[in-house]
């Protein structure tokens, strides 16, 4: 198959499944047509009763007053009730196109929970979220012209013809002669523009992912004065869209002075054969005049399709980037036979696990661990050693090359992800919080949780004094991604939220790292009553934090090189000893040993 066949299956595939998002609507598309016919019907008898008005004037002292006045009259009542048709027309076809990229988008946000995780950290966010925007947004005009040009230009069309015939069959048939020129020039010039349209909402995305990493990260382009550089190459791909932009534009707008020079010469023709016409007696002068108005009736829907040309194009290369999204994969499914995981004890058993985000970039590598219920155990290492990606593995957030990971000797691909998960509490580095109250940021796991509970846990983290300080105390709504809160306010709520819901294993990567030391004490102190009889596992880089872990792995290149307690490692004097070393000074080493 060429690449031009394919790119018009391509086409056609996608403005099919457009439409097949709109059939839930079938009766506001019925209801909507009927109306068009109505519009177009009344819109098209307007004409003729002009033209018998003019039939009437015509002579000397051969003028019907009163039947023009009656004829008048009629057009009056005409053009009333075809506007009224329009409009109604227009409510159908607004609702069919608001509803379908409702429909659209709802499909696209459940895309993104559906998909693996590994979709979403290997795309730009920024990009991710213009697909559900600026394509839904241009899907959405795309459609709504679409709908609208395609009952009424159809119905005008038709209709046009049909009046024509009955008036003149010859003439009628020069119109529909001349008039598909205008639909060749239309398809050559949209076959031009449609490459540059796709282009042009490819950069859509790529500027949106540029402006949201820019603002999200503002403090350190501030830091690191990266201002001007910022602004370079800002500059540099808002240059690419003005350009992509301005050829889509410039090769779309001439479909639409193209269509109606065809347009004016649909007019010369009639007007020529017209008069001929009338010469011969064969036509009188208001059907002329009602014959150049059905031909430019005929003609009008050409131009109103060209003239929105740009619309269709941008809504196109917006399906297919929206399309090839939810075309993607889901994560596997639970099987069948998977069990809800209850009354967890915590006993998990890592044997000979091999990971890689990459096949050519082998990360963790015949990886083997086993977790005694209750136990804490700590992973350290340098940067990039696979310590969060073990996390992530335990969560089911990646999936493993080969090996087993079991918990309470099962393999968690027999377990539902949604009970393995429940039965972890994480605690990260990163924390995130949502524009919502205090209360349902703590909540967020237990949304059933009463005010009593939330406060409790909030106590717990050593943060219910600085919530009740807040305008609203539980009820003070946190912004988006809680900048009205310090770094360690929003780490102190992410671990109450972790201590509402209790549960029966716990990871806490880097869980204290934005807090400062006198509250980590306490932190500590609350962490360590909520580890009792809890499986836990411990990502941390200050290493004063996990002297009381009953296990601590020592990882580098994805392996484990070391492990034991505390007390064993520094004996051994290895590679944990060198990272203590590094982070003490020798008087605390020589009073520790």
């Amino acid at each position: 198959m060429s690449k031009k066949t394919s790119k018009k299956n391509d086409t056609k595939r996608t403005v099919s499944r457009i439409l097949g998002y709109t059939a839930p609507y079938r009766g506001k598309i019925i209801s909507a047509l009927i109306f068009a016919v109505l519009y177009v019907v009344l819109n098209l008898t307007a004409p003729v009763l002009v033209g018998y008005a003019i039939d009437n004037a015509i002579g000397k002292g051969n003028v019907n007053f009163g039947e023009i006045i009656n004829l008048l009259f009629l057009v009056g009542v005409t053009v009333i009730a075809s506007s009224v048709c329009q409009w109604i027309m227009s409510l159908y076809t607004n609702s069919v196109a608001y509803f379908t990229i409702r429909d659209l988008r709802r499909d696209i946000y459940k895309k993104f929970n559906t998909v693996p995780l590994k979709y979403i950290d290997g795309h730009p966010h920024g990009d991710l979220l213009s697909r559900i925007i600026n394509d839904a947004d241009s899907v959405g005009d795309g459609l709504l012209q679409g709908i609208t040009q395609l009952f009424s230009g159809i119905v005008m069309i038709v209709c046009t013809l049909v009046f024509m015939l009955m008036l003149n069959p010859f003439i009628a048939l020069v119109v529909v002669v001349i008039t598909p020129l205008s639909i060749f020039v239309a398809a050559f010039i949209t076959k031009l523009s449609q490459k540059y349209f796709r282009k042009q909402s490819v950069t859509q995305g790529k500027i949106s992912s540029y402006v949201e990493e820019y603002i999200g990260g503002q403090g350190v382009v501030k830091a690191f004065g990266y201002e001007e550089r910022s602004i370079e190459q800002f500059e540099k791909i808002n240059e690419e869209l003005r350009i992509c932009g301005q050829q889509s534009q410039f090769y779309s707008s001439l479909a639409n002075p193209s269509t109606r020079f065809v347009n004016g010469l649909v007019t010369a023709a009639v007007c020529i054969t017209g008069s001929i016409s009338a010469i011969y007696g064969v036509l009188s002068v208001g059907q002329i005049a009602a014959f150049i108005t059905y031909a430019n009736q005929y003609t009008k829907p050409f131009n109103e399709v060209t003239g929105v040309t740009s619309q269709l194009q941008s809504a196109l290369a917006g399906a297919d980037r929206i399309f090839s999204l939810l075309d993607e994969p889901d994560q596997s499914p639970d099987p069948e036979c998977a069990v809800v995981l209850e009354d967890c004890r915590g006993k998990i058993d890592i044997e000979d696990v091999s990971f890689s985000y990459t096949p050519e970039k082998p990360l963790i590598r015949n990886f083997s661990l086993h977790v005694k219920p209750g136990q804490r155990i700590a992973i350290v290492g340098p940067t990039g050693c696979g310590k969060t990606t073990l996390i992530n593995l335990l969560m089911r957030f990646y999936d493993i090359d080969s090996g087993s990971i079991m918990v309470d000797g099962k393999s968690i691909y027999e377990i539902t992800r949604s009970s393995l998960r429940k039965n972890y509490g994480m605690v990260l580095q990163e924390n995130r919080l949502y524009n919502a109250t205090v209360r349902e940021n703590i909540a967020y796991g237990k949304p059933e949780a009463s005010i009593e509970e939330i406060k409790e846990a909030a106590k717990k983290a050593f943060i219910d004094s600085f919530i009740e300080r807040l305008p609203n105390g539980y009820d003070t709504v946190i912004s988006e991604e809680g900048t009205n809160l310090s770094q360690g306010q929003r780490q102190l709520i992410c671990i109450a939220r972790v201590m509402l819901c209790r549960p029966r294993m716990l990871i806490l990567d880097e869980a204290t790292s934005s807090i400062d030391t006198r509250t980590e004490i306490k932190i500590q102190q609350a962490f360590n009553n909520m580890m009792k009889g809890r499986t836990s596992f411990i990502v941390a880089h200050r290493l004063s934090t996990i002297k009381e872990a009953d296990l601590i792995l020592v990882m580098k290149d994805g392996n484990i090189i070391e492990q034991g307690t505390h007390s064993e490692l520094m004996k051994k004097g290895g590679f944990y000893r060198k990272l203590y070393d590094s982070q003490f000074s020798t008087s605390e080493n020589t009073s520790f040993r």
